[in-house]
């Protein structure tokens, strides 16, 4: 392997020389540069270069795939070389959302408060799955569940399920931290709004949605609002802390420092509180569960043709970041309706995107380095993380791309046409199926199968006939 100066100083003149990078960081495997000119990168000469596994760009940040642990020698010697200095994750993404469009950075915000608390949901929805094959029947024994035989593990199945269920029954409180967080205000505040709008002297949202007739009103100078809560919603509780991030800012900007400790946070939380309750509140969460039961419509009105479409769609929007709304939906799916349908149709992307890889480590006969590369994106994605797979592979070649997303496609109609449902988002690869309802696990391997099948011969049939190549290979 080459020298790490020689190497380092390799990646700056590829990349268009050091006065060309106007900042950069890194994650676990890759360089994450904000250059001033993306035309001046030489894509070639730059992964010939002996430590670099790939690049591509993405969310307006030219990114370097260099792997684990290297990365960071890599990116001390980068600093050392080009004198630029060392940025923060969240500098890096201030400075490219500035150069995103409103579009982009709607979609980037709702990544930045999404993101942090998916570990708690998808622990969640694991747990839940867990509970799941313990409590039904037919999985160990006929016609019998595991409790039904070992009754003993009531207690342990209880605890589980209890554990599992507290990220849903209080999910306002970690959307209303995140959101907070986000918008620049107290994210202790932001838990204490999450908590008022799902505190138990309201009625609950599922008991209003069931019969609304039934919800008492609080009676404010004649105007009736109603004593309703927010349990499982994700917009109105997304609106109402930018509302408190929001009067408190202006209300630091206003009210002497001496004296902030006192005012701030309980005038800021009165303001919100009336007016979420009375305005935003109602007219959000009718906004969100539109949304939510129009897809669910969709999905059962034409099964197929959603799934189809979805499947399609889903590997170009992972690469401009726009997978980050159907999050929000699965988030809103699964607080409201006890199940989500997209997150398991949607995962025969994952599944496709390593089949696609795997392949091409058997078609890349003459190119060690790629070989490696494929082989490790596929067991990466396969683990629930495509980007090596999608950048380091797939998009790089087109056509195993374009398999990708007909394979899935193809997949997810399947797996639509079934009505697959999963208890919420889990974790993404082999271990999917944990959180899909025990009841749906055969239907889900065989659309998981098809979406295997279909990607890999579409990756050798477009690789024999040369259909959907790139201009590069």
């Amino acid at each position: 392997m080459q020298d790490l100066k020689q190497s380092v100083e390799q990646i700056i003149e590829s990349v268009g020389g050091a006065d060309n990078v106007q900042s950069g960081t890194h994650c676990v495997t890759r360089l994450r540069l904000i250059l001033n000119d993306q035309s001046l990168v030489d894509g070639k000469k730059l992964e010939e270069i002996d430590i670099v596994k790939g690049s591509f760009e993405a969310s307006g940040q030219f990114q370097v795939i260099i792997g684990p642990g290297l990365v960071e020698k890599v990116y001390g010697e980068f600093i050392s070389q080009t004198g630029i200095s060392e940025n923060s994750k969240e500098e890096i993404k201030e400075m490219v959302n500035q150069k995103n469009n409103p579009i982009q950075k709607a979609v980037r915000t709702l990544a930045d408060i999404f993101i942090p608390i998916l570990p708690a949901i998808v622990a969640a929805g694991l747990l839940m799955g867990l509970n799941n094959v313990l409590a039904n029947p037919g999985i160990f024994f006929k016609d019998k569940s595991f409790l039904d035989v070992y009754s003993s593990w009531d207690g342990a199945a209880g605890i589980i399920n209890v554990i599992a269920n507290t990220a849903f029954t209080f999910l306002p409180a970690l959307i209303g931290w995140s959101a907070v967080k986000k918008f620049g205000g107290n994210p202790v505040l932001g838990i204490v709004l999450g908590l008022v709008l799902v505190h138990p002297s309201l009625m609950s949202a599922y008991e209003f949605a069931a019969d609304p007739s039934k919800a008492e009103n609080w009676s404010l100078f004649g105007i009736h609002i109603p004593k309703v809560g927010y349990q499982g919603q994700v917009i109105p509780v997304i609106f109402a802390a930018y509302i408190l991030s929001f009067c408190e800012l202006k209300l630091k900007k206003i009210i002497p420092e001496s004296i902030q400790l006192i005012l701030v946070s309980p005038i800021a939380l009165l303001v919100t509180g009336f007016i979420t309750f009375a305005v935003i509140g109602p007219i959000t969460m009718a906004g969100a569960n539109l949304i939510t039961d129009s897809i669910v419509s969709l999905f059962h009105t034409a099964p197929v043709l959603a799934g189809a479409i979805y499947g399609l769609i889903s590997p170009p929007l992972v690469i401009t970041g726009m997978h980050h709304l159907f999050l929000g939906v699965n988030l809103q799916m699964a607080g409201s309706l006890g199940y989500v349908t997209l997150w398991p149709i949607g995962e025969t992307v994952t599944m496709a995107q390593g089949a696609a890889a795997l392949t091409m480590f058997f078609l890349l006969k003459n190119n060690k380095k790629l070989r490696g590369v494929a082989l490790t994106s596929t067991a990466s994605a396969w683990m629930g993380i495509t980007e090596p797979a999608i950048y380091g592979i797939n998009l790089r070649f087109r056509y195993p791309f374009v398999a990708v997303m007909i394979g899935s496609a193809v997949g997810s109609a399947f797996l639509a046409y079934q009505n697959v449902k999963a208890t919420s988002v889990g974790v993404g690869g082999v271990l999917s199926f944990l959180s899909v309802f025990p009841e749906h696990w055969a239907s889900y391997f065989i659309g998981e199968g098809i979406a295997f099948a279909m990607t890999v011969g579409l990756t050798l049939i477009f690789y024999r006939f040369k259909i959907f190549h790139s201009k590069d290979n």
